[in-house]
């Protein structure tokens, strides 16, 4: 994902859309594209400033609120797959993708190979 542009670039803008200029001529004269001119316009009557919203951040992990049914079906089946593990999960309501349980289970740590030692 690329940097903002500065704040100064997106005043000037909205201050020649203000004057009566079309977005079209504004975007060529500065360079920017007309989708970024009339983002910039509505942000700016909607908020009274041009600057830019927050870029990025973490995603929730969806499976955090099912982390004690997971940890209770590993440790009660030696024969769980990742295959089963999904269709339980999804019996009870969450789609989700065999990676999404393979990253839970990697981050939190938990062992998910079968285990003839293990009960």
């Amino acid at each position: 994902m690329t940097r903002a542009l500065s704040n100064d670039l997106r005043e000037r803008v909205v201050e020649a859309v203000g004057a009566g200029e079309n977005c079209r001529s504004v975007a060529s004269r500065f360079g920017v594209a007309v989708s970024s001119v009339v983002k910039w316009s509505q942000r700016y009557r909607a908020t009274g400033s041009v600057a830019p919203g927050k870029m990025g951040g973490h995603r929730k992990r969806i499976l955090e609120p099912h982390r004690a049914f997971i940890v209770e079906r590993i440790n009660q089946t030696s024969e769980l797959t990742l295959h089963r593990l999904k269709d339980e999960l999804e019996a009870r309501g969450v789609k989700v993708s065999h990676n999404t349980i393979w990253m839970f289970l990697r981050h939190e740590g938990l062992s998910f190979k079968k285990n003839a030692v293990r009960p």
